[in-house]
């Protein structure tokens, strides 16, 4: 943990930094969001362009080391550990990519943005699909439905077939870097898929667990 630490921290620090050194650069109006057709739809003042991420950064990092102290399951979390610890450096990793896009297009390069953030979501995703199929039961982390977290075996399977399911979605995801007309919909519809199906399932399997007892 102490290693994922000072790697997330670096991470927050250099946003903080590039904000700062970036700063005088910047128009006093930056582009902060885009559409699913990579259009500019959103705008910010400067300061909050170039600060909200890091600081929503530092704040997610605050969250996801707190989980671990304060879930009456901790013992578990610290059984897949290494997992969500990976997790936590490629979740900031992303949110810096994403930074690192929007400082670069206020600099006046032009870009696809749906195109290059698809890459970094499909990573992200695959990498849910990891960490989900080494989840064990709490209350934080993972496919937490009411039946999961009535039965350990329900959990066990529904984790499973969950970390199969979002690596998939993760692999159809980079279809639309391809594709990027359709991309939202190589976003949206694996993961409501995966989402509404896990829910089914695991509500499915508890009820044959309930029968079978």
């Amino acid at each position: 943990m102490r290693k994922t630490k000072f790697i997330a921290l670096a991470i927050i620090a250099l946003s903080f930094l590039i904000g700062i050194y970036f700063y005088n650069m910047m128009p006093e109006i930056m582009a902060s969001h885009w559409n699913a057709q990579g259009e500019v739809d959103g705008y910010m003042t400067k300061f909050w362009a170039l600060f909200l991420m890091p600081l929503m950064s530092l704040g997610l990092l605050l969250l996801f080391l707190v989980i671990p102290k304060i879930d009456p399951l901790k013992q578990n979390i610290e059984k897949f550990r290494k997992y969500f610890d990976m997790f936590i450096v490629l979740m900031l990793g992303f949110l810096f990519y994403v930074y690192l896009l929007t400082i670069f297009w206020n600099l006046g390069i032009r870009f696809s943005m749906t195109q290059l953030m698809i890459p970094a979501m499909a990573a992200l995703f695959y990498y849910c699909g990891i960490l989900v199929e080494n989840a064990k039961r709490n209350w934080f982390i993972g496919i937490r439905t009411p039946w999961t977290l009535s039965s350990e075996k329900v959990w066990e399977k529904t984790h499973k077939l969950g970390g199969k399911l979002f690596k998939g979605a993760g692999l159809i995801i980079l279809l639309g870097f391809v594709l990027e007309s359709y991309a939202l919909l190589f976003i949206l519809v694996p993961v409501l898929f995966v989402s509404i199906y896990l829910i089914v399932y695991s509500y499915l399997e508890y009820q044959k667990e309930v029968r079978n007892n």
